[in-house]
């Protein structure tokens, strides 16, 4: 069973790209009575080692990332607003009016533009670049700001984790799911030798699991993700991408890598016997830490196992609790049939 608390534990944690210590630490209290080996190495990554009933035959690697995007302070202005960039791939759309916190007290601001009664034209209809935003957190001058904020520092959505009887909402869920699902099957008791890898910097390139999956040299890797699900009216159905309630997302092939097809063939196969949910992600889009992992040293037989989610990369990710069952349920089962 997913354990809601701890998911919402890991999603309320700030760990922008690049500042992941964070959520780190939760992972580490979580898994240090668990695991035989652990390691952070000079990246930031978490590196577990848990030894399963038998030796496997073969590396396995389950990889999550810790990160989340965000925003970075770049600027202050004169009269104390603060300038900021974006960290990892955001719609600038849904910025304006936001409340977010910038850097470890969390101190707390609004992402503001020019006021609507002062746009005319086209100006009116249009979405404002980043450059053109800016944080009030009430300074009224630079020196006054600079008491509170840095420049460099990490800012993150101002949200709260809700659930009902179906649904979770929340930021971060991409990926913290992933982290959540590999906290688990550290607990639970394993068929096979297994490595299990936290990894950084997903959102800005796939930057730790290229390292991580250089330090580890596995044969075999499971990336336990989120991906994007755009079930919502006025999408047509072949447009959907993957939806929420139908299980496990199966990638096949995205921008970043055509995936191990005996292994996807495996999921779908496992999903079936065990009478869990499945479905293809039906998209050739967007990418995820396996881009880097399939390619490491000789390569990487490698499967994305990934949870439906709308608005991902927002303030309120929205995901399916059935579908997180379904995922822990495959994923632990494949961690014993890849070598069977």
């Amino acid at each position: 069973m997913i354990d809601y608390e701890l998911l919402k534990k890991l999603c309320s944690a700030r760990s922008v790209s690049g500042d992941e210590n964070s959520v780190r630490d939760i992972i580490l209290i979580e898994i240090k009575d668990y695991v035989d080996k652990i390691k952070i190495d000079n990246l930031g990554n978490l590196i577990a080692f848990k030894k399963g009933k038998k030796t496997a035959p073969k590396k396995l690697m389950l990889s999550a990332h810790m990160d989340e995007v965000g925003l970075m302070v770049t600027d202050i202005t004169s009269d104390g607003f603060v300038k900021f960039d974006e960290v990892g791939g955001l719609d600038r759309r849904i910025l304006p009016g936001k409340r977010v916190n910038i850097g470890k007290k969390a101190l707390s601001g609004v992402i503001g533009i020019k006021p609507v009664h002062l746009t005319k034209g086209d100006e009116r209809e249009s979405i404002p670049e980043i450059s053109d935003m800016y944080i009030d957190i009430g300074a009224d001058s630079r020196e006054e700001a600079e008491k509170y904020v840095n420049y460099g520092d990490s800012i993150t959505f101002d949200s709260k984790f809700t659930e009902n009887d179906y649904t979770i909402t929340s930021k971060a869920i991409d990926d913290r799911f992933g982290c959540l699902v590999l906290i688990e099957l550290i607990k639970s008791e394993l068929d096979y030798d297994a490595y299990f890898t936290f990894v950084v910097q997903e959102e800005v390139g796939l930057r730790g699991a290229k390292v991580a999956a250089y330090t580890v040299n596995p044969d075999y890797a499971i990336v336990v993700e989120t991906t994007t699900a755009a079930d919502i009216p006025e999408v047509d159905s072949s447009k959907q991408v993957c939806n929420l309630g139908k299980g496990a997302v199966i990638s096949f092939m995205d921008r970043r890598t055509i995936y191990d097809k005996e292994l996807v063939k495996l999921a779908f196969e496992r999903a079936e016997k065990l009478g869990v949910n499945a479905q293809y992600k039906r998209a050739v889009a967007g990418g995820n830490d396996s881009g880097e992992i399939h390619k490491s040293r000789g390569g990487v037989r490698t499967l994305a196992v990934s949870l439906a989610c709308r608005y991902l990369h927002a303030p309120n990710c929205t995901a399916n609790k059935a579908d997180c069952e379904s995922i822990l349920t495959l994923v632990r089962d494949l961690c014993t049939q890849i070598f069977e």
